[in-house]
């Protein structure tokens, strides 16, 4: 398995054979040079969308339409899409597993907000999420933006993630402090990847307080476009 950051939120994974977009920012991403935004989406086979704020969705619908790839999240989004923008979807909700073409992918809650801006003024879509994803014998818990939560409890306990990839960079999502209290109380991560910072001045710059917070933890700072092999 390959997890490549695509900067702030927005991954690439590559594993069983798929290519999976999580959240894929390409439009005024500040960290990733427009020269990359090719090889960031090749190959794509799903997108995941885990909320709606722009700096998660922008790119999502145009990508769908040009890829030819289904998008996957929540069920009330996913079908307006599929009956208005003419894109192909998977859709669930909290709770629930999808198979995608060998890669099991379960929603379980964030604590977040999952708004957009309309001429008629703010909606909501859907409600925030975060993914627990298994492949090639692994489970990786990809939060999306999200506070600590007393939800992690259970999570961590059913699905015993192995590999964390938790937004850490303040001021919207837990900060690199609250990101290592929550996986050492309420997982028992090996691998820990934090995201959701660097991207913008007001947001952590640096994972060094998470490394410090959990001990014996493999803590893999991303670096744009370079793969994390797991």
């Amino acid at each position: 398995m390959k997890v490549i950051w695509l900067g702030h939120g927005s991954f690439r994974i590559e594993t069983e054979a798929q290519v999976l977009l999580v959240d894929p920012w390409l439009t005024g991403n500040p960290v990733l040079p427009e020269e990359s935004h090719e090889a960031a989406i090749a190959g794509a086979t799903h997108i995941l969308l885990t909320h709606v704020h722009f700096d998660h969705v922008v790119d999502v619908l145009p990508l769908a339409k040009r890829l030819g790839v289904p998008v996957v999240g929540q069920y009330d989004l996913m079908g307006l899409w599929a009956e208005t923008e003419g894109v192909e979807t998977v859709g669930f909700n909290k709770g629930g597993t999808v198979d995608l073409n060998g890669v099991k992918v379960s929603m379980v809650p964030a604590s977040h907000s999952s708004t957009f801006s309309t001429p008629e003024g703010l909606r909501t879509g859907g409600s925030e999420v975060g993914f627990m994803i298994r492949a090639e014998g692994k489970t990786v818990y990809l939060s999306g933006d999200t506070d600590i939560m007393a939800d992690m409890d259970w999570m961590g306990d059913y699905y015993k993630p192995d590999v964390g990839i938790l937004s850490a960079g303040g001021h919207f999502t837990m900060d690199m402090k609250a990101t290592a209290y929550a996986a050492k109380r309420y997982f028992n991560f090996k691998t820990v990847i934090p995201c959701h910072y660097k991207s913008f001045p007001i947001l952590e710059q640096s994972a060094q307080e998470l490394i410090e917070g959990l001990p014996g933890v493999e803590v893999i700072e991303p670096e744009v476009m370079k793969a994390i092999e797991l």
